[in-house]
């Protein structure tokens, strides 16, 4: 299961909705052995495109460089989909080469609603997982649902297969 901080989800749908219609990528690094997502690092896709996304190598060497001196690991890889749901392509699994990671898709098909789905992608094997929000401070979540920013997300849809059963989240008013 992914456990994740709200704030973080929060980040990660801006990122994808400012993005839209290209393909947003990014990485939430943790410490070491921990799988707990602590810092979000938005990153270019290099491809520029509606359906494919790809690190900047130049990007990636210094974001892991940087993870490796701040004993850091990527503990998610998340990319969006602009047009179909968040499920891996065959070439997200075939890129998909980080075992410890959980790998997070949103779509931002849905201008008003935010499909996240999150995976382990393991020698080609996908498995779905259920994501977990946890809210870091009732007064930072206050705070963001107050800025008015227009990339901010009203609710979630969650999904996990092969039961599809959903769940929405929508902040506290």
């Amino acid at each position: 299961m992914l456990t994740i901080q709200r704030e973080i989800i929060e980040a990660i749908v801006a990122h994808a909705r400012r993005d839209h219609p290209d393909e947003a990528c990014g990485v939430v690094a943790g410490p070491i052995g921990s799988d707990t997502a602590v810092r979000h690092i938005p990153m270019e896709n290099a491809e520029r495109s509606t359906t494919f996304y790809r690190f900047d190598a130049g990007e990636q060497l210094r974001v892991w460089r940087e993870m490796d001196d701040r004993d850091e690991e990527p503990v998610v890889i998340y990319h969006s989909h602009t047009a179909t749901e968040p499920f891996p392509s065959r070439t997200d699994v075939s890129y998909a080469g980080e075992p410890n990671a959980h790998y997070l898709l949103v779509s931002t098909r849905d201008p008003q609603t935010a499909e996240i789905r999150s995976f382990r992608i393991v020698d080609g094997q996908v498995t779905e997982e259920p994501v977990r929000l946890v809210d870091e401070s009732m007064q930072s979540m206050r705070s963001t649902e107050k800025s008015g920013d227009p990339h901010a997300v009203q609710s979630y849809m969650f999904g996990q297969s092969p039961t599809a059963v959903e769940y929405e989240c929508q902040p506290l008013s």
